[in-house]
């Protein structure tokens, strides 16, 4: 096993100035919150505004003539308005930090339709759409945003809802199984064995993992599914149970994973545990004792712990993990925007870079079929937190 990895401190201005200048990061270290989201801000726009009002006139405010429109699609009410509103209250911190008055971002309920949101949007002169959350929802808007010349910044991790001006920033199950697995390997595992639920996840989780493994030269000996639940889950541990392993990916929450490892331990007691990106998403995964000692891949927390002080500082209470996607996503518009005239198109051509971004969550960078490849870190759940055994690379070195 590698060592852990230790990490300095640094500070989240130095991000936000690294990141707009030269693209170069530095924040601080882990945490996760476990606190409900906060209400949400304010949807109008970011920015200054004058002290009298100005007369009403056909087409953009007089204030916003030399700034650049963008859109926020996020839900605000619903189910997932917790998310939208943590998302949309990153990319105001991010506006805060950058100093970017030359931005401005309306946000927009997608909760209330999201095919009637970027109406509203590209009526509004928006040359730049972040978001929305879902997949569906970025489906939905692709059509009328590509017919606008206006790029889609999604926050979905669906990578079919990419391609043809959607970009999908969100963490894709592939290169976090990818990550774990690769290193699984490099530490000795060579045999493998699959833990998945039914569904479009579980079903990408094995395509994935299969592929992964047979890349790293290692052999699946053993690959179930089971539906969401115990028993089921169960009786697919028995039938893994007949078979050697060294290690099992578990594609499936922190929580899940927890209900079966006791299982796993009875049929093979020595067998590592592997996860996938859902669980950094969980805020008591480095409290969950049955999973000491499971690896899991995801972006690194390392520039986290800062953000979400600033962020509980402001609005009262912790983000969303996901919320950093917002954040993320004003850091890359605001370095773009040296080369982006007001009122222009925005250049979407820019958006695809071999040295990629830097952000919150680490370097990533966009490939031709809009998906986002993040470097990825791999954590060991140890002693009541999570400790880094491979860093995340620091960049992609233009390869």
């Amino acid at each position: 096993m590698a060592e852990a990895a230790s990490k300095r401190q640094r500070g989240i201005a130095t991000l936000v100035r690294n990141a707009v200048i030269a693209g170069a990061m530095a924040l601080s270290a882990c945490v996760r919150p476990s606190a409900p989201p906060p209400p949400p801000v304010n949807p109008g726009p970011v920015g200054p505004s004058r002290p009298t009002p100005t007369p009403v006139r056909p087409g953009l405010p007089e204030e916003d003539v030399q700034r650049h429109r963008v859109a926020l699609l996020v839900p605000l009410t619903g189910v997932n308005g917790g998310v939208g509103r943590s998302l949309a209250n990153a990319t105001q911190l991010a506006i805060l930090d950058t100093k970017a008055n030359n931005i401005r971002i309306t946000t927009y309920d997608t909760a209330l339709g999201a095919t009637a949101a970027v109406n509203r949007a590209l009526a509004d002169g928006n040359k730049l759409i972040l978001g929305p959350l879902l997949a569906e929802d970025a489906r939905a808007i692709a059509p009328l945003a590509r017919r606008a010349d206006v790029p889609v910044l999604s926050f979905s991790n669906d990578v079919d809802a990419a391609g043809n001006g959607t970009f999908i920033m969100g963490y894709a199950p592939s290169q976090s199984i990818e990550r774990v697995v690769d290193y699984a390997s490099r530490s000795g595992i060579t045999d493998f064995a699959g833990l998945m639920p039914t569904g479009l996840y579980g079903q990408r989780a094995s395509t994935t993992f299969l592929r992964a493994v047979e890349g790293v030269g290692g052999r699946v000996t053993a690959l179930e599914s089971y539906n969401r639940g115990a028993a089921s889950m169960n009786e697919a541990i028995a039938r893994l149970a007949r078979n050697p392993f060294q290690a099992v990916l578990i594609a499936d929450a922190a929580t899940g994973a927890v209900t079966a490892v006791p299982g796993i331990r009875r049929a093979n007691p020595g067998a590592r545990v592997l996860g996938t990106e859902l669980w950094n998403s969980d805020s008591g995964i480095g409290g969950m004792t049955a999973l000491n000692g499971a690896w899991f891949a995801s972006v690194s927390d390392t520039y986290y712990r800062q953000y979400a002080a600033k962020y509980r500082a402001r609005f009262g209470a912790a983000p969303y993990r996901l919320s950093t996607l917002g954040y993320d996503a004003v850091l890359l518009t605001v370095r773009i925007a040296r080369d982006w005239r007001p009122g222009n198109n925005f250049p979407a051509a820019r958006l695809i870079d071999r040295d990629g971004f830097a952000g919150l969550d680490g370097a990533f960078r966009f490939g031709r079929d809009g998906v986002a490849e993040r470097a990825l870190e791999v954590q060991e759940i140890r002693g009541g937190t999570t400790v880094t055994v491979s860093p995340a690379p620091q960049g992609f070195g233009g390869r």
